[in-house]
């Protein structure tokens, strides 16, 4: 049931709302796995990473909205439930416990690499279907780029 009823047609509404779903996800667990890791961080880049954590997060969370706000304009229910996300993510599970500021920074570097390789092909998929959606994607995917690019950076 679409209470909210899109210009797109139905097979490009069938493109994009996976596309939407797809990004959501990604980004609820990309602002999951840098909190966890912002809480867990030793070592003695521990005040330069955990900093750089939290800007991450802020950025996965504002990204999270404008994608779910677009789901919503588009007529498609949004969502971020925890099983959702715990079953949908393309980011591998984050280590518990403590983790040293290397290996934290290497996390993050996979986990920013997985969902940039997804947003991209987002972005290739909603281009024809959708070019709106594929504006955000573009942007998102430039944002977290430069995350990417900080975070190895730390390691090199």
């Amino acid at each position: 049931m679409y209470v909210v009823k899109s210009p797109l047609a139905e097979p490009d509404m069938k493109t994009v709302s996976e596309a939407l779903q797809g990004a959501l996800v990604d980004l609820v667990d990309l602002a999951l796995v840098a909190k966890q890791i912002h809480w867990n961080i030793v070592g003695p880049r521990f005040r330069s990473v955990h900093l750089q954590l939290d800007e991450v997060v802020d950025s996965a969370r504002t990204h999270m909205d404008t994608v779910a706000e677009r789901a919503s304009a588009l007529g498609v229910p949004p969502d971020g439930r925890a099983a959702t996300v715990a079953s949908a993510s393309g980011i591998k599970a984050t280590p518990a416990g403590w983790i040293k500021d290397t290996d934290a920074v290497g996390t993050m570097v996979d986990a920013l690499g997985t969902v940039i390789t997804r947003m991209r092909e987002r972005v290739e998929a909603t281009g024809a279907p959708d070019p709106v959606t594929q504006d955000i994607f573009i942007q998102i995917t430039a944002d977290l780029e430069k995350h990417h690019w900080m975070f190895q950076a730390e390691n090199a």
